[in-house]
């Protein structure tokens, strides 16, 4: 089978965006690719070096978002980047061979420095990130990455290294140790939070995948919608209604266009429309909750499937960093 490679930073629980965004595909590939997702923990180190103290909390707790949205350790490879040194090594192997241009010209490292521009991001960790990314891509010898168009500049990195290593040390460019990792683009919406904004964690708009049914609709209950509906008797536009944008995820079809119906005419007001979002909301979100108790009440299952997919990732990517070093040429003694 052909392998795919994916990662998340432990930087707070997962939300609905979150499960729209990244994990409802993840869960789609494992079957028909063999899958390897990692908790990115030094990843997540490049921009919150100061505050490494939450890592190891949001590590487990992340997983155990996974595991309750149908990621199967039997089928996918769950482990932490951390756990596997061999990152670090091709990592500082793939640093002596890469232009600092080829680092500093990726879009996202200047955008993201003036988006943190209260935070000293001037070091080699985030100038980096990018080359760490490709060394977690390779190590497993991936031949797909799920990315949305966003993250294209980092995979074409990833090719122009594994070409320049491969040519360097094999001669082959296309045929060394390394095969070309290939895109899955993948459709990353924009998914409103309660306040309208773009849905995170950092914004306190976020309606989380581990979220009681109750805080679900303490949350929605108060969303904001459509700015000109005013009075119960004042028909509404649905497209300038964030909770709309949900119903467009979650809700059916049929119910759905109900809601625009009774939207248009005034015939349902804004607290109806949020009953509608959130019985929708609730059949998809409380077959994960249930999932997640049990994982909540056997914290040491969650552990050995993290130490057991850990032990997985380690074995390949020692495979793997052997015909590195065999390439590379190193005195073996």
């Amino acid at each position: 089978m052909n392998r795919v490679l994916s990662g998340m930073r432990p930087t707070g629980p997962l939300h609905i965006g979150h499960y729209l965004g990244a994990l409802g595909n993840w869960v789609r590939l494992q079957e028909e690719y063999q899958c390897f997702y990692f908790v990115a923990d030094w990843h997540a180190l490049s921009t919150m070096y100061d505050e490494s103290g939450t890592l190891a909390q949001y590590t487990e707790e992340i997983v155990k978002d996974w595991l309750s949205v149908g990621l199967d350790p039997e089928r996918s490879t769950l482990f932490l980047q951390s756990a596997v040194l061999e990152h670090a090594e091709l990592l500082v192997l793939l640093s002596m061979i890469t232009p600092l241009s080829w680092l500093e010209r990726v879009p996202s490292y200047k955008e993201v420095r003036q988006q943190m521009s209260h935070k000293d991001l001037a070091t080699y960790g985030f100038l980096g990130y990018p080359l760490l990314q490709t060394a977690d891509i390779i190590i497993y010898r991936a031949n797909y990455v799920p990315v949305g168009i966003d993250q294209l500049p980092h995979l074409e990195l990833a090719r122009e290294i594994v070409r320049r290593f491969n040519f360097m040390y094999t001669g082959d460019e296309e045929g060394g140790v390394f095969p070309e990792p290939q895109e899955l683009l993948t459709e990353a919406p924009k998914v409103p939070g309660t306040d309208g904004r773009k849905m995170s964690k950092s914004y306190d708009n976020a309606i989380f995948l581990k979220d009681s049914s109750e805080e679900v609709w303490e949350k929605l209950r108060p969303m904001v919608t459509d700015p000109a509906r005013v009075r119960r008797t004042d028909p509404g536009d649905p497209e300038k209604c964030p909770v709309f944008e949900l119903h467009c995820f979650f809700t059916p079809g049929e119910d759905r266009e109900e809601v625009v119906q009774g939207c248009r005419t005034a015939g349902i007001g804004c607290i109806d429309c949020k009953k509608v979002l959130y019985e929708a909301l609730e059949r998809v979100l409380e077959p994960i909750r249930d999932r997640r108790a049990e994982y909540v009440s056997k914290p040491d299952l969650v552990r050995e499937i993290l130490s057991e997919g850990n032990d997985r990732a380690r074995s390949e990517a020692r495979r793997t960093m052997s015909d590195v070093r065999d390439s590379v040429k190193l005195y073996k003694g």
